[in-house]
């Protein structure tokens, strides 16, 4: 008589094509893996959306395997929020929707919301084991895991110390993440930079932790892109792609500009990205001498940015504190040689790449000079990083977290 497949319960709170970052890719393509390797999956999302329109069926209801649903919860919840926008963000809906929703008074409030939420969700569910992805997720994990008894596994793909640092850290944020990582089976780290973080920072446990390291879908990036109309003129093209915030370090970047436009004068920097530092970059480039050499794209996905990444002579990732980095990824299967910041789980992993500390803006401006100058430097490092990216496999990181599953069904 055959077994039944694995099931997973997945609280996260963001699903491509409505995601504002990496994590919702993440998560898309790790339940892909995960369904390929016949894991039953519910997937928990924070907020309803369209699940019809934006593809989490269409994608995955006729995979081989398991079966993924997707639960929606009315929630306003969306990934790298702060106290400030949370706020900004319930104030603006409100105003237009006077006395018909409910939400939370604060980011907190809404976060504990969603996991009250959740408790209906987990006494419909028939599930193995719980997976939550980072903070906002946590305690609806916590919460599913008190009232079933089941494991938790807690995704760990950053810390509030990796998004605003020691001094802007959200005190109330941090106590969830100290108690989710106490109080789980399982820890997944992104990276050894993230174990270490979290050990030292929480004092995590050791023999809790599990490196699963993120990937990339190589064939997501193999599109043709014409680049003779957007540089026939000779320019260079330095790339930057990522949140504008504090810890992805676009204000090294531009500083890095200055730097490298006094000497280089055929030279463009692209910011693809949108977040709370994108008007005060606008305005620095202005008062710095080179707002035209900067062109800001916004937010990009699909064939767009994979033709932004092809576009690039170089991609630099200047990342103040970054558990992994998937962009760095996607820039290596473009072909893209890059310069990252060794604050950077991806530091840590890739050897075809220059680094820099996030904080030297004069070597980092020097590395940015020397890759333009000596072209044959560049698409060295290109060619054994697109073979270096082959070994980031989806299915790869799918098998560890099976195995973190089966760890904690038998511990």
């Amino acid at each position: 008589m055959p077994t039944r497949n694995l099931k997973v319960l997945m609280f996260g709170w963001e699903f491509p094509p409505h995601n504002s970052g990496g994590l919702g890719v993440a998560c898309q393509e790790l339940v892909l893996a995960l369904r390929h390797q016949k894991i039953d999956i519910d997937f928990v999302l924070p907020r309803r959306v369209d699940c019809r329109s934006d593809g989490c069926n269409f994608l995955f209801a006729d995979a081989p395997g398991g079966t993924l649903s997707v639960k929606p919860v009315d929630s306003i919840l969306s990934p790298y929020q702060g106290k400030k926008s949370y706020k900004e963000m319930l104030r603006s809906i409100l105003s237009g929707n006077p006395g018909t929703l409910s939400y939370g008074d604060d980011l907190m409030d809404e976060v504990m919301r969603y996991a009250a939420a959740a408790k209906k969700i987990v006494s419909d569910a028939d599930f193995d084991v719980i997976h939550a992805h980072d903070w906002l997720s946590l305690p609806a994990g916590l919460a599913a895991k008190k009232i079933s008894g089941k494991p938790l596994v807690f995704h760990v793909h950053a810390t509030e110390y990796d998004r605003v640092g020691a001094e802007g850290a959200d005190k109330r944020i941090c106590d969830v993440e100290k108690l989710g990582l106490a109080a789980c089976d399982r820890i997944i780290a992104v990276s050894e930079y993230t174990k270490q973080r979290v050990m030292q920072v929480y004092g995590a446990r050791e023999e809790k932790i599990r490196v699963v390291p993120n990937a990339v879908n190589v064939r997501n990036f193999q599109a043709n892109a014409n680049l003779e109309p957007l540089k026939k003129q000779g320019a260079k093209i330095v790339l930057f792609v990522g949140r504008l915030t504090f810890q992805k370090g676009p204000d090294y970047f531009l500083r890095a500009a200055k730097i490298v436009s006094t000497v280089e004068k055929n030279v463009y920097f692209v910011v693809s990205g949108s977040g709370d530092m994108e008007r005060w970059l606008i305005a620095e480039s202005a008062r710095l001498g080179i707002a035209d050499r900067f062109v800001f794209t916004g937010f990009l996905r699909g064939n767009d940015l994979v033709r932004t990444y092809k576009m690039a002579d170089l991609y630099v990732m200047p990342s103040v504190s970054d558990p992994f980095g998937l962009t760095a990824l996607e820039a290596m299967s473009c072909g893209t040689p890059m310069l990252v910041s060794r604050q950077t789980g991806a530091s840590q992993m890739l050897a075809h790449c220059l680094k820099v500390d996030f904080w030297d803006v004069e070597l980092m401006a020097s590395k940015i000079i020397a890759l333009l100058r000596y072209g044959e430097l560049g698409r060295s490092m290109a060619q054994n990083a697109s073979k270096e990216v082959l070994k980031f496999d989806w299915e790869e990181s799918a098998r560890r977290c099976i195995s973190v599953y089966r760890e904690v069904l038998t511990a």
